[in-house]
């Protein structure tokens, strides 16, 4: 049952390394106008959508911001005529390693020359759509934090049915991920809170296959500012990649 996301050890990496710019309102509101359009507008109903005007509170975007969003989402709102279109974007960084782009642009032109240009000045090449999904499967993530239990924790996970967990056990932070299929997460996220777990993250996560060991200085610098750059741009929602920072003694 126990497993790990080499990801999420990255961004924890990372952000020792380098860190990790905050989302702007722009991507905050969209990620709101994603969840309401793929499910309910009604956040009680919609747990992407209300992990998301979480995220956007937090970030202290006004509430009449969020609910335009979520009228966008739902198709509701009539003073807009811009369009939104969802494209994932592939392609391999410095030795070898594969990215995996999610983007919501208005300007598809834009966003591909934005990508492209992250990826020619840190060493690595955009791709065709394709290149690099297989090696990745769409998850369902929970993140809790606080002491962890582990038996309590796998007691857990067998009645949710999840698929693996990691323990996060640093001098920062101390919780878990869990891994679910994306039509258990509601499930595994009431039966956590029943249980008094601290919930404190819900997404969803391409979570790679197989994972490139990079422990070249220079590779790590490039890998990283291409991560940056990526995460920096308005357009872009999430940036996953499978790639594990290796320290040499």
């Amino acid at each position: 049952m126990a497993g790990h996301s080499k990801w999420a050890n990255i961004k924890r990496q990372k952000a020792v390394v380098d860190a990790k710019k905050g989302k702007t309102f722009t991507q905050l509101s969209r990620a709101i106008i994603v969840a309401a359009r793929h499910g309910s507008p009604d956040p009680e109903g919609n747990f992407q959508l209300r992990t998301a005007i979480e995220k956007a509170k937090a970030a202290s975007i006004p509430n009449e911001n969020i609910e335009r969003a979520i009228a966008k989402g739902a198709g509701t709102y009539s003073d807009d005529d811009s369009i939104l279109e969802e494209i994932r974007y592939e392609g391999y960084g410095i030795g070898g390693v594969a990215v995996l782009i999610e983007a919501l642009t208005d300007n598809r032109n834009r966003t591909a020359a934005d990508i492209r240009s992250a990826f020619t000045k840190n060493g690595g090449n955009l791709g065709e759509t394709g290149c690099v999904s297989w090696m990745f499967d769409q998850k369902g993530v929970i993140t809790i934090e606080g002491k962890i239990k582990e038996e309590k924790l796998l007691e857990i996970c067998l009645e949710a049915d999840a698929d693996s967990y990691e323990i996060i056990d640093e001098e920062d932070y101390q919780g878990a991920e869990i891994f679910t299929t994306i039509e258990g997460i509601e499930n595994l996220n009431k039966i956590l809170t029943n249980n008094n777990f601290c919930v404190r993250e819900i997404e969803l996560r391409w979570i790679p296959n197989n994972i490139v060991e990079i422990n070249d200085q220079d590779q790590i610098k490039y890998l990283l500012r291409l991560i940056d750059t990526l995460e920096s741009l308005d357009d872009v929602q999430n940036v996953t990649a499978n790639f594990e920072l290796i320290e040499n003694e």
